[in-house]
């Protein structure tokens, strides 16, 4: 019986990441807002995973996105914080605060309240940025995974994530 605290599904892509990423060589950095520390968690129940995990910002706060990730004032109040130009910021507050190849942004709705008719309880918006990637190559998804209580949402927000930091394959 594996020695891990997280749900099981959580700790072994975690461990796929971890190895996919040591392979090609990248350090990856997570931002994390809806999730609290979930994927940073889920990653570091991997033993090893310091050569490849290199930073985690829990910005749960408007006011830390902003301070943390440098994410401008004006997208938050524009789109607002459950926006993909607010987690796209994210993902390149990430990659600038740290030295990482790879980082995503999780930003979300966990419920049970804080939900809107535009975005309900369960939309969760993740982000994607790679250091030295062209700026249009914008990595970013809005889902909807539906009321399934606080748990359900911020588990399945933390799986997105982690298959986000899988590297592509690579072309044949």
């Amino acid at each position: 019986m594996p020695d891990n605290i997280l749900p099981t599904a959580l700790v072994e892509l975690a461990e796929r990441v971890i190895i996919a990423n040591r392979r090609a060589g990248r350090t990856i950095a997570v931002a994390e807002s809806c999730t609290g520390g979930l994927v940073s968690a889920a990653l570091t129940e991997i033993a090893g995973s310091s050569d490849v995990f290199e930073a985690g910002f829990i910005t749960y706060s408007n006011d830390m996105k902003v301070e943390l990730l440098k994410v401008s004032q004006d997208v938050l109040e524009t789109f607002g914080a459950v926006s993909i130009a607010t987690a796209w910021a994210m993902a390149q507050g990430a990659l600038k605060q740290s030295h990482a190849h790879v980082a995503v942004a999780i930003t979300g709705i966990a419920g049970p309240g804080g939900g809107t008719e535009q975005k309900p309880v369960g939309t969760v918006v993740f982000a994607r940025a790679e250091r030295g990637a062209s700026a249009d190559k914008v990595v970013a998804d809005m889902r909807h995974f539906g009321d399934t209580g606080r748990g359900g949402v911020r588990l399945q927000a933390a799986l997105c994530a982690l298959e986000l930091l899988l590297p592509e394959p690579s072309a044949p």
